[in-house]
């Protein structure tokens, strides 16, 4: 795992998880927001970090990430964000209360499936083989993405899309690709979860609420963290909010921070 730290010299932490299938770099806009006010921990998964590691579970992923805060002499984390993937991890990192979060904002976080082992291997194979061939040009990945879409705003449609295929071609493995499905879909968490004390937003766009609901996601987080609150974004997508619009989501975050202080 590598971490990527931005403005070091501010006081409050703010810890950023990755959601599966992207380089370091498409937060990066993110975390520049939130640096303006926060000391930025952004936590690139083995698999993803261009060190040439390979994914091994979401629970040595969280687990690495709560590693690398102690070594940084942090006991307790005054805010986190995460998506997708990143969700899982944090949704895991909560449960293991190996290090203290006051405040967690759960962006479209995934959660266990539910399903007999055969049907979870079936979906995990299913979603291995949509990636590895989505990913083998730029013509796909255009299909399946379009730029007017998800091209950073200021960036290159062609450039932007390139640099994601070279990603995909040098460093994100088949072994990887599906190592992250499976352990993003059936990672582990304790029966019953224990209670915590950090204050919980969970995101989703609309767009992709009704896949939230299919897959149990909301519903598991409401059990696992009956504290938390849902909010939906109108308009939006998986992800759309912190790879595409990264002023309006830092905004966001600290609309939740500042009214959870007060």
């Amino acid at each position: 795992m590598k971490v990527y730290e931005f403005r070091k010299e501010h006081e409050k932490s703010f810890v950023m998880f990755q959601c599966a299938a992207e380089p370091w770099w498409v937060f990066r806009a993110s975390a520049e927001e939130m640096a303006k006010d926060y000391h930025v921990y952004l936590m690139i998964a083995d698999g993803h970090d261009e060190l040439g590691t390979e994914f091994v579970s979401l629970e040595k992923y969280a687990a690495d990430a709560a590693e690398y805060l102690k070594t940084k002499g942090i006991a307790r984390v005054d805010a986190m964000y995460d998506v997708s993937m990143g969700g899982a991890a944090v949704i895991r990192f909560l449960a293991a209360e190996d290090i203290k979060v006051d405040k967690a904002v759960i962006d479209a976080g995934i959660t266990p499936y539910p399903y007999p082992r055969l049907i979870c291997r079936m979906i995990s194979f299913r979603d291995w083989i949509m990636v590895m061939l989505g990913t083998r040009s730029v013509r796909l990945m255009k299909l399946a993405y379009p730029p007017e879409k998800w091209t950073p705003a200021g960036e290159d449609p062609e450039e932007h899309y390139r640099a994601l295929h070279q990603f995909y071609m040098r460093h994100y493995s088949a072994e990887t690709i599906y190592r992250v499905f499976w352990s993003t879909d059936n990672y582990s968490m304790p029966d019953p979860v224990p209670l915590v004390g950090t204050e919980i937003e969970y995101w989703y766009g609309e767009k992709e609420k009704r896949a939230r609901e299919k897959e149990h996601d909301i519903e598991f987080v409401r059990r696992a963290y009956p504290q938390t609150v849902f909010r939906e974004f109108k308009g939006l997508d998986h992800a759309e909010l912190v790879l595409m619009h990264p002023e309006r989501f830092a905004r966001e975050v600290k609309r939740f921070l500042k009214e959870q202080a007060d």
